[in-house]
């Protein structure tokens, strides 16, 4: 019998985000093929070579088919300093965040060896945290807006804005989640209540939803507070709950303690629906076409986005290809100096995986 393939949209984008896709894209199809499962890919042009080719961002048509015929989306990279910052950025990173309602924005926190964590100290056993970052709401709804653009009298408001079903939903799913790692099984609101007194309403969901959950122990702490003992003591946290802006801020605090940027992936997603999975690395313009650009990132967000499917064993084999490689430093580091080629480094990750 032929197995039904994962249909899965892949959106290269900008910069390196092409070439660490194809790596990613690569290391799918080999799991794929040694666990016996299917995968379906079809790609899609738009970027910022795409809009300046055609004038056409990512219409609204377009992020409907992917919706309504995929499964997933694996996203490279957005961000091109040829046009004008967030142009590029808006229609299709926001666009199918907000255009599929995926709001949760998962981002693990694991460090897979201990050479890589810029803190004295710390071993892979200290930093294995996950992060459930809402969002669709705060300050990323985009209301507010400028008057008097360029002039002395010129003001700029916007809007923080926190629903009960947004943030219910979000803190239900961290509590899920600390339930089925069964680590330490404690979620850590991160907020700013005692300053943003709407962050109440986190405050008190938090409290409400975490009752229903009895075999899992509640934390709390403010973010300046999380961001000093994410680098003190990265051992405290388990699952973390954040609000969007926070949230965005925190991550990338954390993909530097795990080692940085290149190995950093998250998922974008609405469980049970179409979801989008991506590194969270940027477009790396200077880089592009070198082929020196790490795609573990890229390969991480493709072992995400294959247990989000449920292929778990799959996603499995990646992250422990990726842990060997780093561990013996066969991939010496998570930068563009590696010595490696991109493509080299996916060649590596496949060889792995099937060994």
């Amino acid at each position: 019998m032929i197995p039904i393939p994962h249909r899965i949209a892949v959106i290269g984008g900008d910069g390196i985000g092409p070439e660490v896709t194809a790596e990613a894209v690569k290391v799918v199809r080999a799991v794929a093929k040694a666990g016996g499962f299917a995968v379906e890919f079809e790609e899609f042009p738009h970027g910022t070579d795409h809009y300046l080719a055609t004038g056409e961002l990512f219409p609204d048509d377009l992020r409907e088919r992917i919706r309504t015929t995929k499964d997933a989306v694996l996203l490279g990279a957005i961000g091109d300093p040829r046009v004008e910052p967030g142009l590029v950025e808006r229609p299709i990173i926001m666009g199918m965040r907000f255009g599929y309602d995926l709001y949760v924005n998962l981002r693990p926190i694991k460090l897979y060896a201990e050479h890589l964590c810029p803190i004295k100290g710390k071993t892979p056993a200290d930093v294995d945290i996950v992060v459930v970052r809402e969002n669709t709401e705060d300050l990323y709804a985009g209301l507010g807006g400028i008057l008097k653009r360029g002039t002395p009298d010129e003001v700029a408001v916007a809007e923080m804005i926190f629903t009960r079903k947004g943030c219910e939903r979000v803190i239900r799913y961290a509590f899920e989640t600390a339930r089925k790692r069964a680590k330490q099984k404690k979620v850590t609101l991160v907020d700013k209540a005692n300053a943003i007194r709407a962050m109440d309403i986190w405050t008190r969901t938090f409290a409400e939803v975490g009752a229903e959950y009895p075999d899992i122990e509640q934390d709390h702490a403010y973010i300046d507070a999380a961001c000093m003992w994410m680098i003190k003591n990265p051992e405290w946290f388990d699952v973390v709950v954040v609000s969007n802006i926070f949230g965005d801020i925190l991550t990338d605090l954390g993909a530097m303690v795990q080692g940085g940027m290149g190995i950093a992936a998250s998922g974008n997603i609405h469980p049970g629906q179409i979801s989008m999975f991506e590194p969270i690395h940027g477009s790396a313009p200077r880089y592009k076409g070198k082929n020196v650009a790490n795609p573990l990132g890229a390969i991480a967000a493709g072992a995400m986005m294959l247990d989000y499917l449920g292929e778990a064993k799959a996603a499995q084999k990646i992250e422990h290809a990726i842990e060997q490689l780093l561990v013996t430093r066969k991939i010496p580091s998570l930068g563009a100096d590696s010595g490696l080629s991109t493509s080299q480094i996916g060649d590596l990750v496949c060889e792995t995986i099937v060994s």
